[in-house]
């Protein structure tokens, strides 16, 4: 490490103003300790313009550091002193559209009680800044990044959420969307007059040369509603970057204004209390000719030199990357080679999740097997996200190396997944919506609440609930066991299934996924403690498992989840080595019950077990196995 050079502190000293003198001497050190990091990544990225750059973005940091409300700063000084407070045992999280889960944020605020019942510790809500009227993909095209949709409050609501849940132990999450802004955001206006600055904050081109020769090698992300990657727009008089939707303009982040821009949105965020920035769309940013425009390297130096930034003047705030992409690409965005444990804190476990599904689908654990234990290894420092399922749709992100390795034919897996969960397949519990169907793929993704998806919705006679609740629970037992950030879908605690009327709201009819973003039901809200109830079922269920997960060190995040060779095709077998000791999860993912062998317990150095979920002895049969339930689920810790 490198001491910052004269140029750098002359910066920040110029913006610091009448900062204490012991506060200045806190961003004198991290500006030594983040500075090669910064200045590092601005290099590969901008070369001759990185020191100018680095300096402008300093003087940013300062600027913001001087503004911070003293308890953030004195939540810097705590999260300075225990960095790892992300990987902790006992942090639950849980997602939610604030209008759909509190009605604004100030109802969002009267719900915290309810959130703690659940053992939450981190509260994602779901874009929530001001976005384009009308279809807005979500609230994904933004069209002010310091504004609050009216409807659920203002600025300064949102700073009160932040700081009572602050106060409470709960972490606020937020999306800022990197890749893109809406048509309608005032650097896309002044564009579109004719101002060349920011005429060069996007990707334009005079005719179609560019995006054709771009296109040979672009995938699509919405075919069946917004097939291409580029719009023509008469105002720009030109041809823009449209990776998602027509009205969501790509920034071009080779424009060194553009980082600048974003900094300063980062910074802005970080001030109102946001202590998790969902780094949404990450994966696109960087544009290639000849390849997909995905996971180039230089996506991973931006985010290093983001987080750099966030280091000096704000560290309470951490990122989370939304990448949605294959497991070998996934894994740098958590950091790998140069940008070790540099980049991102958190990253969506997507791969997790999709083989959850995968195994409860087809009762086989041997592809999810393979594809989790090939997974790399990410840096000690970093999490996962791990979620049963999220606001998206499920796209089957099964490589198909894996699928070969286990006797599978990738596509035609891929195929079966999305029958079995469209309710097409023979047999099938499932309740899914089938989403962007792509003909001349054949990929099918799936939308649905995990309520539906595991045939609770259309359960009638007492077995058939039982299965689908043990189906529910195993899902999130799996998840909640993997260690990282565990994240509830709101509305899946109480076991909510798709919400028949999805199409009826202005701007849903075209999107299928709505059906899994339901209002919180007030009635299953009510009935969550009756156990006579599956919102009551459930809801007991999930606050079992989180205070077991509580409890039990093996848990954190630094600790690795090895997945082991299945012993039989129904039971996956993950395995946590703890200082304290090893902690073997065993969870059969069929419905009929599932042998594993007593002396493989023993060989990870485990004898008189117990279930750290229930407290209950577990012990063999006479055939020298334990025997588990039809999708049940144990965590086998030492006895005490």
């Amino acid at each position: 490490m490198t001491t910052a050079p004269r140029a750098a502190h002359e910066a920040a000293a110029a913006h610091l103003g009448d900062v204490e003198p012991h506060r200045r001497q806190t961003f004198g050190l991290r500006l030594d300790r983040w500075w090669d990091d910064l200045h590092d990544a601005l290099a590969t990225v901008y070369a001759r313009d990185a020191d100018a750059l680095a300096l402008r973005v300093v003087a940013q940091a300062a600027r913001a550091f001087a503004e911070r409300d003293p308890e953030l700063h004195r939540l810097d000084e705590q999260r300075t002193l225990r960095p790892d407070w992300f990987q902790d045992e006992t942090l639950v999280g849980y997602a939610a559209y604030a209008e759909r889960f509190g009605g604004d944020l100030a109802g969002v605020g009267e719900r915290v009680g309810y959130l703690r019942e659940l053992g939450v510790g981190y509260l994602h809500l779901m874009p929530l800044l001001l976005p384009r009227e009308g279809d807005s993909d979500g609230g994904y095209a933004v069209a002010d990044y310091r504004a609050v949709r009216p409807d659920l409050g203002t600025l300064d609501d949102l700073r009160d959420l932040a700081t009572r849940l602050r106060r409470e132990g709960i972490s606020l999450v937020l999306d800022l969307v990197l890749n893109h802004v809406a048509r309608e955001h005032p650097w896309a206006v002044a564009a579109r007059t004719g101002d060349e600055r920011y005429r060069r904050y996007f990707h334009v081109f005079p005719d179609r040369t560019g995006p054709d020769a771009y296109e040979r090698t672009l995938p699509e992300v919405f075919p069946a509603t917004a097939p291409g990657s580029f719009t023509w727009d008469d105002e720009l008089d030109g041809w823009v970057w449209t990776t998602f939707n027509t009205f969501q303009w790509d920034l071009d982040w080779s424009n060194p204004d553009v980082l600048a821009e974003l900094v300063d949105v980062v910074l802005f965020l970080a001030g109102l209390g946001v202590e998790v920035l969902r780094l949404d769309a990450i994966a696109f940013l960087w544009k290639r000719l000849g390849t997909s425009c995905q996971n180039q390297p230089e996506v991973h130096a931006i985010t290093q030199a983001l987080r750099a930034v966030a280091r000096i003047a704000c560290p309470a705030t951490v990122f989370k990357a939304e990448a949605i992409v294959g497991p070998h690409d996934l894994v740098h965005y958590l950091g790998q080679g140069r940008h070790h444990g540099r980049v991102s804190d958190l990253a969506y476990h997507n791969g997790l999740m999709v083989h959850v599904w995968s195994m409860l689908a087809s009762g086989d654990v041997r592809l999810a097997a393979r594809a989790l234990a090939a997974l790399p290894p990410v840096p000690s420092t970093t999490a996962w996200v791990a979620y049963v399922r999220c606001h998206d749709d499920i796209g089957w992100a099964v490589d198909d190396a894996d699928a070969a390795a286990v006797g599978l034919d990738g596509h035609a897996h891929r195929a079966f997944l999305s029958d079995w969960y469209g309710g097409d397949f023979p047999g099938s519990w499932a309740r899914g919506l089938v989403f962007q169907h792509d003909p001349a793929t054949g990929d099918r993704r799936i939308s649905g609440t995990a309520a539906s998806l595991v045939g609770l919705a259309d359960a009638v006679d007492p077995q058939q609930v039982d299965a689908a609740l043990a189906r529910l629970l195993l899902a999130h037992a799996i998840v909640l066991g993997w260690g990282g950030v565990p994240v509830l879908w709101s509305g899946d605690e109480l076991g909510q299934p798709n919400d028949p009327h999805w199409a009826d709201e202005p701007g849903h009819g075209d999107d299928n996924r709505w059906a899994h973003r339901p209002r919180l039901d007030p009635g299953a809200v009510a009935r969550r403690h009756d156990p006579g109830t599956v919102p009551g079922r459930v809801f007991e269920g999930l606050q079992r498992l989180v205070r077991a997960r509580a409890a039990m060190p093996h848990l954190d995040a630094s600790v690795a989840a090895e997945v082991l060779t299945p012993s039989d095709p129904g039971v996956l077998p993950v395995l946590r080595r703890h200082p304290l000791g090893p902690l073997l999860e065993l969870c059969n993912v069929t419905g009929e019950r599932r042998p594993w062998p007593v002396q493989r317990v023993r060989d990870v150095g485990l004898a008189d077990v117990v279930d750290a979920i229930t407290g209950d002895p577990v012990a063999a049969g006479d055939d020298g196995h334990l025997w588990l339930p039809p999708y049940g689920v144990v965590w086998l810790v030492e006895g005490s």
